[in-house]
């Protein structure tokens, strides 16, 4: 009787030692996938600053998609980070791509001498009445070139009067961009889609 009940007592231990050599691996396998993912598929940042408000407020956290632009291009009015410096990020708004004219002129913006239409300002700019909301420029006036340099974008904040942008800080090499801003998350009250 004994000897059936320690063989049961191995049995049980044996099988408590099986599980929790099956959870360990399961863990261990979901750490990588988490870091394989934060490391090469998204990542999230904290937004300092208000160069992008009304979009996004001071402290914000959003996630950045670090892979798209892998797989496709960057496409007008898209919300980027970029590394601005060796220890600085920014996140701006693509307004000029490679081969574009870009103009500024009575507070409305001219892509290739074709007006376009910021819709995610309307709101801010009918509250602005002090003075023009962009003012004035020309792509040329700016950087001394008159399109976008081929594999460059040319960049600015949604709150124009107090953005360091491309106005300031020239176009932005492709290679310098860390990934799409796709979702604001945090405070959670605000999650949403970046449009």
């Amino acid at each position: 009787m004994e000897l059936n009940q320690e063989l049961e007592n191995e049995e049980r231990k044996k099988r408590i030692k099986r599980e929790i050599v099956s959870w360990v691996k399961t863990l261990a396998v979901v750490l990588v996938i988490v870091v394989a993912i934060r490391a090469f598929l998204f990542t999230n940042y904290i937004v300092y600053g208000s160069s992008m408000m009304p979009t996004i407020q001071d402290r914000e956290r959003v996630i950045i998609n670090k892979i798209g632009y892998d797989v496709g291009s960057p496409k007008r009015f898209d919300m980027i980070v970029f590394h601005a410096t060796e220890t600085t990020d920014y996140i701006k708004r693509i307004i000029g791509l490679p081969g574009d004219t870009i103009e500024f002129r009575d507070d409305t913006l001219y892509v290739n001498g074709e007006m376009i239409e910021e819709t995610y300002l309307s709101e801010i700019k009918t509250n602005f009445r002090t003075r023009p909301y962009t003012d004035d420029f020309t792509l040329e006036w700016l950087t001394g070139e008159q399109t976008v340099p081929d594999n460059h974008i040319f960049v600015l904040g949604d709150n124009r009067p107090n953005s360091i942008d491309s106005r300031h800080i020239g176009f932005i090499p492709f290679d310098k961009i860390v990934g799409k801003a796709d979702i604001a998350y945090w405070p959670i009250k605000d999650l949403r889609l970046l449009k």
